[in-house]
């Protein structure tokens, strides 16, 4: 039987409702959940012998969803950039992929990211990537919730040999990992451009039978949608729509290149954009339509992509360009406010993987993943608005504790589950391999 445990931050933002921020509130975590959000002299005689942490001058929010990684890709940050995405693709990062990516090479590159990332604040990823099981278990280590995507191509690899061999392997995995608490899954066909007519209709089948959400770069760059036109007669997104893939369990991510049509067609479907606006930017896709987006309802979430692409796992950099990118783009200052580039962070990544019952925003019943950042540093002071501050001055470096389900992953700035130098041997060890010096 557990017993409750008492946070005591100066600020709670919660998420929802949203722009609320609580002072002098604690947060009860009772096990794996919330039980309760109460001020603080409430909380002392409710619960007057229950453990207390203090964090005097910090901001507790939810745990931060990264709805678009690939997170062994890490072993690959900066091996080549300032490319266009294809030229990128083919010509360094797809003969990289064949050389190297193994079940030991996506464990090492995963449990990088996981470190990364927890030390970011982000408590749960959306992942697509060879040899998925490899990634679960770096999860599993790191004690990090993931969704793992059951990859689907066109092509051989040292996971699979076809589209069907990625599928059955991938469905297999989740009937294995389907009742360990941290993992979900997902179809993650990669592209439209890497998968067939006949692979998407049977993805389509096995999402409606086994209710799993569905994945997929889509509109990332003009020229993926003059191919797909010169290729199909039609733009990507109108094959996803005649596959009947669109709905409220499709990720869309970038989908950078919509028309007026397209945007009406996710905000009627229901589905969800991954925003992924620091890849997208370096690889000069484009800047996606955030603030249409937005006005039409659509659900909006934020991903980092691969540290290939970006170069970094870092959802407070996300947070920050998005809102200044919708708001330059539009020529609207009030178009994504702070409140809004924050939600998308927690609930909107939550909404668009199904687990918005259960993460996501700061509410008694749901799982208590949560993050305390300190707003004690020099370039943070004055503080007027925690919440302006957690989008517009804090980056990921004044995230001081994380916890996943109830359990601290990050004390004072320090990993409890992680060996962070084995973690960086490895990655050093896989450098040399990559780029021998």
């Amino acid at each position: 039987m557990s017993s409750p445990t008492v946070i005591e931050p100066r600020w709670v933002v919660p998420v929802e409702p949203s722009t609320t921020v609580l002072e002098a509130h604690a947060v009860v975590i009772d096990g794996d959940r919330i039980l309760a959000v109460l001020p603080v002299a409430d909380a002392a005689i409710r619960y007057p012998v229950a453990p207390r942490i203090h964090l005097p001058e910090h901001v507790l929010i939810p745990g931060l969803v990264n709805l678009h990684t690939h997170a062994a890709m890490t072993l690959m940050r900066g091996m080549a950039d300032d490319l266009a995405l294809m030229d990128w693709l083919q010509n360094h990062i797809w003969p990289a992929e064949a050389r190297l990516v193994s079940d030991e090479f996506v464990y090492d590159g995963a449990l990088l990211a996981c470190a990364e990332m927890l030390r970011g604040g982000i408590t749960c990823f959306n992942d697509m990537y060879f040899f998925p099981e490899a990634t679960a278990r770096a999860a599993l280590q790191s004690g990090m919730r993931a969704m793992l995507g059951i990859i689907a191509v066109e092509f051989r690899s040292a996971y699979a040999s076809d589209a069907q061999d990625y599928l059955a392997k991938g469905i297999a995995l989740r009937d294995t990992l389907r009742d360990e608490p941290l993992l979900t899954f997902c179809l993650a066909p990669h592209a439209p451009f890497t998968v067939s007519d006949a692979t998407f209709a049977q993805i389509a089948t096995y999402a409606g039978e086994l209710e799993l959400p569905v994945h997929i770069h889509i509109h990332e760059t003009a020229q993926e949608v003059a191919d797909s036109l010169a290729q199909y007669g039609m733009r990507p997104l109108a094959r996803l729509e005649k596959a009947g893939l669109l709905g409220p369990g499709l990720i869309a991510v970038h989908s950078v290149h919509l028309d007026e049509r397209e945007i009406a067609l996710f905000a009627r479907h229901g589905c969800s954009v991954a925003h992924c606006p620091s890849s997208n930017l370096k690889l000069a896709s484009g800047i996606a339509p955030v603030t249409k987006m937005l006005k039409a309802g659509i659900n909006i979430g934020l991903g980092t992509d691969g540290a290939a692409s970006n170069n970094r796992l870092d959802l407070f950099s996300e947070m920050r360009l998005a809102a200044l990118l919708a708001k330059g783009s539009s020529g609207d200052a009030t178009a994504m406010p702070a409140h809004k580039a924050l939600e998308c962070a927690t609930l909107g990544g939550a909404r668009a993987l199904g687990l918005q019952d259960r993460i996501g925003s700061i509410v008694p019943g749901k799982l208590a993943d949560l993050v305390a950042v300190n707003l004690t540093a020099s370039e943070l002071s004055p503080c007027y608005d925690p919440l302006s501050h957690l989008v517009y001055a804090a980056g990921r470096e004044h995230v001081s504790d994380v916890w996943v389900g109830g359990e601290r992953r990050l004390v004072d700035g320090k990993l409890l589950n992680l060996d962070e130098a084995a973690i960086r041997g490895k990655a050093r060890q896989w450098q040399m391999r990559i780029r021998p010096s």
